[in-house]
């Protein structure tokens, strides 16, 4: 226990200083677009994880409908830099805001609903935003999509390449999840822990339990539009059908992959996602000439099956767990080796004193 406790509330920066040192060096180490691509889209989906874990990991509330934020926060900046010609920092930042306002209005009632009741109300939320920007075709361009959204500017800078976009999005997503760990080492993480554990015995020691739990969904709404932002401004198209309830269940997923209560769960289970998706597409026309995207889907289902019945804690845990594992085993092995190295010491020593015995 004592072990585990330590474990979370660890602040050290050695991880992190690491993982941000590989990060900055890989696009040297591998300079292909194509790679660049797909860990610039990791970086998304790992802010959305990130916010994601916090919810469901921490806090133990189910959510659905993180694609309608992440929609939320990508059509309003693209709105407001393409249409009034307003700075993307702005747009973003209005993003953000937006969806912090929406994550209120719909958390009030919803989050007093629990488990499959929860799941359903955040569904059923996402569709909604998705009819809407089906629907208002004046603003959003409906099915036709939102053509011209400006390139990320920031002072001047404009980021227009892979490359450019790779070093902003991973600072970006290595400080949401170090803010994110800062929270769950926090006074409101051992409450969201809390009523992960027991809403009820929560509620009876005195914690505000839908206080915790509209802040937590409200952050994680902002995770969620700031990423949605910034994939906006890359693409610099986007349509309803980014956005639709299958995209809340990759982020769902994601996050099941890598493993929800650990706060690092949503980048593995980004990366792991983008990876198995981008090698499906190589492999299943090999395997089946006629095939279409769906059998992703079946695959990522058998996965998910897999993960739940033989790692339900995530690769994240499952990996830490084997990690200590092994260096458990190699300090008993050590430490038996010492052990029997000092017993061969004293027989050693015994059978001196005995030689020299008898010679007196």
């Amino acid at each position: 226990m004592k072990t585990n406790i330590k474990l979370i509330y660890s602040r050290s920066l050695k991880g992190p200083l690491v993982l941000t040192f590989v990060l900055l060096a890989l696009p040297f180490l591998i300079p292909s677009p194509y790679f660049l691509g797909m860990m610039v889209l990791i970086g998304f989906y790992t802010i959305v994880g990130t916010g994601l874990s916090m919810l469901m990991g921490y806090a133990g509330q189910i959510s659905l409908g993180h694609a309608a934020f992440y929609g939320v926060g990508a059509y309003t900046s693209a709105i407001l830099t393409a249409k009034m010609g307003m700075p993307a920092l702005a747009g973003i930042a209005a993003g953000a805001l937006v969806a912090l306002i929406i994550a209120y209005i719909v958390g009030v009632p919803t989050l007093k609903l629990t488990e499959h009741y929860l799941s359903l109300a955040t569904l059923g939320f996402g569709v909604i935003v998705f009819i809407f920007f089906k629907q208002l075709k004046g603003l959003t361009g409906g099915l036709d999509g939102f053509f011209g959204i400006p390139p990320l500017e920031i002072f001047g800078f404009e980021f227009t390449t892979d490359f450019a976009y790779y070093y902003l999005v991973w600072p970006l997503a290595i400080c949401s999840i170090l803010f994110a760990r800062n929270v769950i080492q926090s006074r409101v993480g051992r409450a969201l822990r809390s009523i992960h554990g027991s809403e009820t015995a929560s509620s009876a020691l005195g914690v505000n339990t839908q206080k915790y739990k509209l802040q937590v969904f409200m952050m994680s709404a902002v995770y969620a539009a700031v990423a949605g932002s910034l994939y906006a401004h890359y693409v610099t198209f986007i349509s309803p059908q980014l956005f639709e309830a299958m995209a809340s269940i990759h982020f769902l997923i994601m996050v099941i992959i890598g493993g929800m209560a650990s706060i690092w769960g949503g980048m593995v289970g980004a990366a792991v996602f983008v990876f198995l998706s981008e090698g499906l597409k190589e492999v299943i026309p090999l395997v089946m000439s006629n095939a279409s995207g769906e059998f992703e889907i079946v695959f990522f289902g058998v996965l998910l099956v897999a993960l739940l019945i033989y790692m339900p804690e995530g690769l994240v845990p499952a990996l830490s767990k084997t990690w200590k594992n092994l260096r458990r085993k190699k300090d008993s092995g050590g430490q038996n080796s010492r052990n029997a190295h000092m017993e061969l010491e004293d027989e050693k020593e015994v059978q001196v004193s005995m030689v020299g015995g008898g010679e007196r």
